[in-house]
């Protein structure tokens, strides 16, 4: 038995319809080497069902079986016989026997937005992005927070501090809109915004008013108020800063100017996703007012800070709960213990739990329109874990009422499978089957560059061993969509992760990010990044050549006119392709071999191929064999080279390789990587 023509996946090809509904028909495939097997059967529900071979194309033969669903998760294998040999195929591949954990499944009614399967995305640190409004920019002094005065940077091109909260460069969503053409001409089909709405801290993940966009970020109609003098210990004072985020003129226009820039960016064919932060809030809060920034204006309620009967009191745990603990009483629980990051008390008050709800319908409805929600370490809620799950249910529902079509990702840390189940997130920022696994491949590297394991640099079992089971532990419409980034705002830049240098900005230096990189192996991350399953996304600044170790160095500002241009125009052909080529949006995945610092893989569907070898070792590779008749390659013609890159450069010329016997043989140059499609007219069954 040839176990290795043995596939089956998820996607279209394999489920019809691959995304089916409650009580609907669908009919699963199967395919084996051409008369290679004696019986296929699929095994579900405890027992066993015969498919029927129902046609060959090429070397394959394809099984059938027509199954009914209802409402209930749908989960089967494969059994497939020759004479006494039996063998068994689930989501990581074949196995010796019934391994139930990683069964196919089907969740009837679960489907993810089309136009995030594949798509092209971009994340948007906004302060380092561009400044499209000097106006609007944060003042030195304009207000204190953990300890420091805010600080407007005067250089765009200075390194970021390594306190940096409080830093601000000055990039604005008029900046965002400036660079539209920018990110058109890139190729971006969606774009994720770090989050936007009030915030005192450049990254905004402590969340002062849900309602609003930032007026710093938006448009200041109505400014005015002081700045902080020498010496002031809070914010009582701060009233241009309460001017600025509490005047509700300047909440409304920078509300509406986001709903402009979503509108525009919707015309040109763009998506926008933005960040939610729901497990925590701010400081600044409005229901907290630990700063003590709306104590002064009549017109918002007294905070839980300021006062025992703020409306607000059960949004937050407060350990002391005496009457004489107020006003300003400190006692409550912040995340991570934080106190400048109050954790939201939602089992406390029914009150919190709508109003999330209703922001999360809110913003992705008119006027705004917003396609999506990002949302950050969302399994970390902070109450039992039955409510989570069902916070998150109800989050779905209600979010998916407003727009059907929206897409739920969330930011999590270790296996998702609880999460991802068709009834909570869409999808997650994809670490564990494609950040972490592919930085160790690629560099031996930790993602925030803080250790280097040589055991699992160029380690093939690993890579393998570790995507093989995250991402069967995804549904197929979830891998789809999941964020693949090779750098963010919480890590390392991939590029810095190239020259093994292990520690911190603050440990060894600036300087040290961009020592010793190597753009040849960050093409190869590209590469492997626009032809894996999910939706690839760039790190604002990776496509120009940034570097940087972990937070805050990974926020440096963009390098507008000192870009690194082949890194740039690498990434616009490599899009390119992603767009262009069908099989890399939804296709299915296969694994054609696999050595110490070697990878050769196909993307499939619809009787279109592609294949990706790369050699990250620091040796050419001479006539390596590469089966791609594994992929549906016919074994007779030829195959063009789409785009090669290789240790100098890269190259989109013309090249083909012959494929024989269903094989190429090829050579492929240190730290290089090859992107190959059958020549036209060698397939004949197609049509």
């Amino acid at each position: 038995m040839n176990k290795e023509a043995l596939f089956c996946d998820g996607t279209r090809d394999y489920v019809i319809p691959p995304e089916p509904k409650e009580n609907e028909k669908i009919v699963l495939k199967f395919r084996t080497a051409h008369n290679d097997v004696e019986e296929v059967n699929i095994l579900t529900g405890g027992r066993n069902y015969a498919m029927w071979k129902t046609h060959c194309r090429g070397e394959f033969d394809y099984y059938e079986i027509v199954c009914q669903l209802g409402s209930e998760p749908f989960e089967y294998m494969f059994e497939i016989k020759k004479g006494e040999q039996i063998c068994y195929y689930n989501r990581c591949g074949v196995c010796d026997h019934e391994e139930t954990y990683y069964a196919f499944k089907i969740v009837p009614g679960f489907s993810t937005p089309e136009w995030a399967k594949g798509a092209v995305m971009y994340q948007i640190f906004v302060d380092r992005f561009y400044n499209g409004d000097p106006d609007n920019d944060v003042e030195d002094r304009e207000y204190i927070y953990i300890g420091a005065p805010s600080t407007k940077i005067k250089d765009w091109d200075q390194m970021p501090a390594e306190m940096d909260v409080h830093n601000f460069y000055g990039g604005d969503l008029r900046g965002v809109m400036e660079k539209l053409d920018y990110l058109q001409d890139l190729g971006v089909e969606v774009v994720y915004f770090n989050p936007l709405f009030v915030s005192p801290s450049n990254h905004k993940y402590d969340i002062q008013d849900y309602d609003y966009i930032d007026p710093h970020y938006g448009k200041i109609v109505a400014d005015g108020g002081e700045t902080l003098p020498e010496g002031a210990k809070d914010n009582t004072g701060a009233t241009k800063y309460q001017k600025r985020t509490g005047d509700i003129r300047n909440l409304e226009a920078s509300n509406r100017l986001f709903a402009e820039l979503v509108e525009e960016m919707h015309k040109r064919g763009m998506r926008v996703i933005i960040d939610g932060v729901f497990n925590h809030c701010g400081s600044f809060n409005k229901w907290m007012d630990r700063e003590r920034i709306y104590e002064q204006q009549p017109e918002y309620p007294k905070g839980a800070y300021v006062s025992k009967d703020s409306p607000y009191r059960d949004y937050f745990h407060f350990y002391d709960q005496r009457d004489e603990a107020w006003p300003y009483n400190g006692s409550y629980d912040g995340w991570w213990g934080h106190d400048t990051l109050p954790k939201l008390s939602y089992e406390d008050s029914p009150e919190l739990e709508q109003y999330i709800m209703d922001i999360g319908k809110k913003w992705v409805s008119p006027p705004y329109n917003v396609d999506g929600w990002r949302l950050d370490v969302a399994a970390d809620l902070g109450c039992s874990n039955e409510y989570n799950h069902m916070f998150w249910k109800r989050f779905r529902k209600e979010v998916k009422s407003a727009n059907p079509n929206a897409l739920i990702l969330a930011e999590h840390y270790g296996d998702p499978v609880d999460w991802l189940q068709g009834d909570q997130w869409d999808s997650v920022m994809n670490y564990d089957a494609f950040m972490e696994p592919l930085t160790w491949f690629l560099t031996g590297m930790e993602k925030h560059s803080d250790e280097r394991r040589t055991d699992l640099w160029g380690n093939p079992d690993n890579f393998v061993g570790t995507m093989r089971h995250f991402m069967a532990s995804m549904l197929t419409p979830s891998l789809q969509v999941a964020m693949n980034q090779l750098s963010n705002h919480d890590h390392s830049r991939f590029l810095t992760r190239t020259n093994h240098i292990v520690g911190r900005v603050h440990q060894v230096g600036v300087k040290a990010a961009e020592e010793g990189i190597n753009h040849a192996v960050m093409r190869i991350a590209v590469a492997v990044q626009m032809t894996w399953v999910g939706a690839p996304t760039i790190y604002y600044g990776d496509e120009a050549g940034l570097c940087g170790f972990t937070d805050p160095d990974s926020r440096r500002t963009y390098p507008w006119g000192n870009e690194n241009r082949e890194l740039l125009e690498f990434h616009k052909e490599m899009i390119r392709i992603h767009k262009t080529e069908k099989p890399l949006r939804t296709g299915s995945i296969k694994l054609l071999k696999a050595e110490k610092n070697f990878l050769a893989y196909a993307r499939f569907q619809g009787g279109e191929q592609i294949v990706v070898v790369l050699n990250n070792s620091k040796e050419l590779m001479q006539n390596v064999t590469i089966p791609v008749w594994y992929a549906g390659v016919p074994k007779e013609g030829r195959m063009k080279q789409l785009i090669y890159s290789y240790e100098e450069g890269y190259t989109l010329d013309y090249s083909e390789y012959i494929v024989e016997n269903g094989e190429i043989i090829l050579n492929i140059g240190r730290h290089s990587a090859i992107v190959l499609k059958p020549a036209e007219n060698t397939d004949p069954f197609a049509g």
